[in-house]
């Protein structure tokens, strides 16, 4: 039964949103919508700033990454999840179990720097607009880009590693929908201590680092837009931040109340309702929220219905 890693287990049972079977072909039905929606909506954003030249900038640059990672991070354990609601047995080998640990960690680190750079490139956009082709060169954007993934990968690397280090004897019934560091910090029957403090520093890290740089990048934003004299000249400063701004609420706010605690503090099925806004309902929304209060996406998409038309 060994699997040469410290773990008497060779695999896990996921339990899940719920233990009710009455309701888990709606949820299949519900969460297989929104991960059509999510596929579909971020796929459709991928496509439109790839064919449109207007597109071609720093702001749809990043907005092509963070769709993208939305598209991945949500296939990584959404099909697994889909699989559970109809299934008898919700069993996850330890190595995929790992993996998608793992994959999971990696995407959702890299949308945090990533929204980050977004926030940067708004403050340089309103605050120093005359020196924006310069702050925010095709170099510049693609330095952020990569520093995300490296930061990711190195974020990712540290939980997994922790995590590969403890021993899980005879529980083997994660109390999530995913593999995820709390619930199994919670099977472990060897001390966690590191583990934990691992989460408090490199998730408090991705958390108020990147937090603090959107706060701080959004002070001198308000400021900025406070001091424009025109009515239609705020009002356009600020639709080009409000998208942003809800998409960052939504995802620190719900990330926090899961990570930032101890793993045997509060409810379980309050963390599990929390981590769906993070990694369902936010990667199907990024996408509706830039298309519908963007104008030149809403151009996009009309070009390319009506070419479809013709």
């Amino acid at each position: 039964m060994a699997t040469g890693n410290g773990s008497f287990v060779t695999g896990f049972i996921l339990m899940g949103l719920t233990d009710q079977p009455g309701l888990q072909l709606p949820l299949f039905i519900l969460f297989l919508a929104m991960y059509m929606v999510t596929v579909l909506a971020n796929l459709g954003l991928i496509t439109l700033i790839g064919l449109f030249s207007h597109l071609h900038t720093p702001m749809y640059f990043f907005l092509f990454n963070l769709s993208f990672i939305d598209l991945c991070y949500s296939s990584v354990f959404t099909p697994k999840m889909l699989m559970n609601f109809i299934s008898k047995k919700n069993i996850i080998s330890y190595k995929e179990c790992m993996t998608q640990l793992y994959f999971f960690l990696f995407f959702v680190i890299s949308e945090c720097y990533v929204l980050t750079s977004m926030a940067y490139d708004r403050y340089v956009a309103i605050c120093n607009p005359l020196l924006y082709n310069i702050a925010m060169s095709p170099k510049v954007c693609f330095n952020l880009i990569f520093g995300s993934h490296l930061m990711a990968f190195s974020c990712a690397m540290a939980h997994t590693g922790c995590m590969l280090k403890l021993t899980f004897c005879d529980v083997n019934t994660i109390n999530d929908y995913l593999c995820d560091i709390v619930p199994l910090l919670q099977l472990s029957c060897t001390s966690t201590y590191v583990n934990e403090l691992v989460v408090f520093i490199v998730v408090g890290i991705n958390i108020v680092f990147p937090s603090l740089i959107i706060f701080i990048s959004y002070g001198f934003i308000l400021s900025s837009i406070l001091r424009i004299n025109s009515t239609e000249g705020r009002s356009k400063a600020f639709s080009t931040c409000s998208s942003h701004i809800i998409a960052v609420s939504l995802f620190f706010g719900s990330g926090a109340f899961v990570y930032l605690k101890p793993s045997s503090s509060g409810s379980m099925s309050e963390g599990k309702i929390s981590s769906v806004f993070y990694t369902n309902v936010v990667p199907m929304v990024n996408p509706l929220i830039y298309t519908f209060r963007n104008k030149d996406v809403k151009l996009a998409l009309r070009k390319t219905l009506s070419r479809k038309r013709f």
